[in-house]
């Protein structure tokens, strides 16, 4: 193992280890740097997940095993403003990060199971939940739940085709990652 690799593996468990420390991360945890990652009750990253550079999560999640994010990609709340509060410009209103925070968005989980892909620049919308297996094209916005071994795609993500070609080719995916221990 190169230096440059050794300090790598030293600063994503230092990040792991310290500075997300309140959250649940699994091993092999990989950040690029000026991510930030922040949930105001919940976050839960598995085993071998990588998330690339000026990419942020902030909004309460549950992330499976062997996820990509690509770089700047962002899991973001729905209701992160208050911005019906009357009487008060959005910019001045009461926020999730607020301890007495009461509007929506409080019980909003995001879920991302296990062999997703995030593509380039994608956003995923809180509340979403992006099953096994699939893909989210490059600059994409998650607004709906997402079908497992899917590719999706565009503004607002829609489906655009399967993962793989046949039946046969995602049986035999699913069989060979059972196997590995990967699913």
């Amino acid at each position: 193992m190169g230096i440059v690799s050794f300090l790598k593996k030293i600063r994503n468990e230092f990040l792991r280890k310290v500075k997300y420390r309140h959250y649940k991360i699994g091993p092999n945890f990989y950040s690029g740097i000026r991510v930030r990652i922040w949930g105001k009750q919940r976050i839960e990253i598995g085993k071998n997940f990588y998330i690339g550079r000026d990419s942020f999560i902030e909004t309460d999640v549950v992330i499976g095993n062997n996820v990509i994010m690509a770089n700047r990609t962002a899991i973001v709340g729905r209701y992160d403003h208050h911005y019906q509060q009357i009487g008060v410009p959005t910019r001045l209103a009461s926020q999730i990060r607020d301890a007495d925070y009461n509007w929506h968005g409080l019980n909003s989980l995001t879920i991302i199971e296990n062999d997703v892909w995030v593509g380039y620049g994608s956003t995923i919308l809180s509340g979403v939940t992006i099953k096994t297996g699939s893909v989210i094209a490059a600059g994409s916005v998650v607004t709906k739940d997402v079908d497992a071994y899917s590719i999706y795609a565009g503004v607002p993500a829609k489906k655009v085709r399967n993962r793989f070609e046949c039946q046969d080719d995602l049986d035999e995916h699913i069989r060979l990652s059972a196997q590995k221990g990967y699913i």
